[in-house]
Parts: structure tokens; sequence; C-alpha cells
């Protein structure tokens, strides 16, 4: 062991006594002792962590969104315990990120705290409107439970935040973030200068067959896919009649009336452009002006829709844009942006995603 020179004791005796006089000596954390984490979740609730949650649940209702945002973050692989379950299968699309996907625990809509108590997790994490139904009954149990929207640009932007500080990682959600505003910026920066008149009037409309009822109906005005629409540069004729929450059932005498400039057609269940082409082929729809003109088109997606407020959602908006001002975007390739999507965001490699996810690609995409 190294001796320290009478000198040199001598100097460090003075410091230390200066320290104590002035009351600033430090105080050294105990080793391996974690930082805290406080969040302010989308309910404004502030929930404490004594460390980064290492077992996470998302359930609920709607969970696809939650669990797709969280593996933009690589922890999401190791620490995400039980997943929600529903009409999309999260696995469709996440089993290519993830090896040990269908390992973890999986949770019916309406799974209540019984089912998820015993997967012993540091937090639940749902959508807020599951805050009565499930996420009180969870907290009366003491197991911390995290809400998140996730259905608009601006909660996307806030809640990724969140999830960054629930990660430790704030400087992937940061990066996140970036990917997300370039995009928007450049959307924003190409459609300067137009006027009203110059945004084309169009419709967004979900066709449905289900049961072999066809139904058509048009987003919520506050809803994603009309701010997609906006985003894009589009004049929504369908507003004024979706102030209601949810979809609205319009018939084919509506959509002649507004007898729009361009069409999107969303299907769910199958390819929208196969439904274009039924469409087409209508004599009722041959006389609108958009079908007349060509310009009606299957919305655009890979495994799930880009229309819906999962990750995907800057996808649909970068392809409305350049199907609603194709002069402003002649250059924008969407497979190619695409495939930088995902491997941006999810840590794909360009053969993967070419694999597994342009080779599925829907709707009319160039």
């Amino acid at each position: 062991m190294k001796r320290l020179s009478l000198s040199t004791f001598a100097v460090v005796l003075v410091a230390s006594l200066l320290l104590a006089a002035c009351g600033s000596t430090p105080t050294p954390e105990p080793v391996g002792q974690a930082a805290g984490i406080t969040v302010v979740d989308a309910l404004g609730r502030t929930v404490e962590f004594a460390e980064a949650p290492q077992r996470i649940v998302v359930a609920g209702r709607s969970s696809l969104t939650l669990i797709e945002t969280l593996y933009l973050f690589a922890e999401a692989k190791d620490r995400v315990e039980g997943i929600g379950t529903g009409k999309q299968n999260p696995g469709d699309f996440l089993a290519f990120v993830d090896p040990t996907f269908e390992d973890k625990a999986k949770l019916a809509p309406d799974v209540g705290p019984e089912q998820i108590a015993p997967l012993n997790p540091d937090v639940v994490i749902v959508r807020s409107f599951m805050a009565e139904s499930l996420g009180m009954p969870l907290e009366e149990l003491d197991i911390p439970v995290v809400y998140l929207d996730l259905e608009t640009p601006e909660q996307y932007f806030r809640d990724v935040g969140i999830l960054g500080q629930l990660f430790g990682n704030e400087a992937r959600a940061e990066e996140i973030k970036a990917f997300y505003q370039e995009r928007l910026d450049k959307i924003d920066s190409a459609l300067q200068g137009l006027g009203d008149s110059e945004k084309p009037r169009a419709l967004v409309v979900q066709y449905s067959d289900q049961g072999g009822e066809v139904a058509l109906n048009v987003p919520s005005a506050t809803w994603l896919q009309t701010i997609e629409a906006e985003l894009a540069g589009a004049t929504p004729v369908w507003v004024e009649a979706a102030q209601a929450g949810g979809w609205t059932v319009v018939n084919f005498e509506q959509i002649a009336a507004w007898d729009p400039d361009k069409i999107f057609v969303i299907h769910y269940a199958a390819n929208a452009s196969d439904i274009v082409d039924q469409l087409e082929a209508d004599p009722q729809w041959q006389a609108l002006r958009a079908v007349q003109a060509g310009e009606i088109y299957g919305f655009a997606g890979d495994i799930y829709s880009w229309d819906q407020p999962d990750p995907r959602w800057i996808l649909g908006v970068t392809w409305l844009a350049e199907r609603l001002h194709p002069e402003q975007f002649a250059d924008l390739d969407m497979k190619e942006e695409a495939s930088l999507f995902f491997q941006e965001m999810y840590g794909m490699d360009a053969a993967s995603v070419q694999e597994q996810i342009l080779s599925k690609l829907k709707g009319d995409v160039q």
C-alpha cells in the first residue's frame, strides 16, 4: 500500500477540515444503489419507483399500441412479462423482433387483477380509458399502474418520454421522437405555402363486411386517421359528420354528396386494394369524381394497417402525403421509408425487413 508523505497528508487533512466547516462534505451513495424514478403518466398521476421496473405487464383492451411502442426500446425483450392480446395478435409482428415473444404470458382483453398479480409485475401499463375497470383494482392490490394514451401525435411524443423514464433510457426516447419529428417536419416543409384550395378534399373510409353485411364508416373528427389526413395536407370531408367518438356509419348517398377528390379505403380484415377493385367495378361508385380520376386507394399497411395509432402512424402520414401531393413528394420511396422505419425503430436488419415486412405490404404502396 502506498503511503502518503507528511506534506501530502497535511494538505488532505486541511482540505477535509475546510469542506466540513463549509458543510459541503460529499456523502457517497452506497455502492450499487440506483437512483429512484418518478414519472407523471397520461392521467397526470405521479408514480414513483425505487429503480427502473424489471417486470412489466401490458394489459387491458386496445393494448397492441402499447406493446408495439414498448418494443421500440430494446429493454422490452427482457423486461416484458405479460402481454394483452386482442383481435390483432401482437405476435404476428413482434415474434420477428423478439425470439422469446411466444414465451411471454398472454392476457385476454378482459383480464382481471387475479390473472395479473401472479406475474409479480413491478408495473402494469394500461390505456387511460381502462383506469376504472382495471387500473383501480390493481392499485388496490398495491400494484403500480402507469396509464398511457398514444392516440395522437402529441400524446405519442409524451408517452414515449414516459417509457424512456421507465426503462431508464431517456436517450432512446429522444431518438424515437427525433425520428418522428424529422419526418413530420419534412412533410410540413413540403406543404408550406399551399392554400386551402390546393388541399384535396379527401375521404378516409373504413370498409367492413363482417357477417356478410357491408358497412362504411368514417373516423371520429378527433381520431388519428383524421389527424393523419390533416397532417398530410388534406381537407377531410367527413369531419362535421363525425363529431361523436368512435366510427360513424355513413351510406353511399352521403359519400356521393361529399364527392371527394380522393378516397382512401381502410380494410382491416384483408388487403384494402382488393376492396378498391370491387368499388371501382361498382356502377354507383363509378359516378364519383375520385373513382373516375383513378384517385381511390387502398390504405397502406403491412401486417397491420398504417392508419392505426400504433408506431406505424408515421408511415401512414407519409404515405398519405405522397398520395395527396405527388408533385411535392416525387422523390419519396415508401418501400425504402418503411424499411428504414423497421430498421431504426425495431432494430431489424434490411434482409429481415424485406422478408418479413415488405413482402407483406398491402394497399396501394409503390
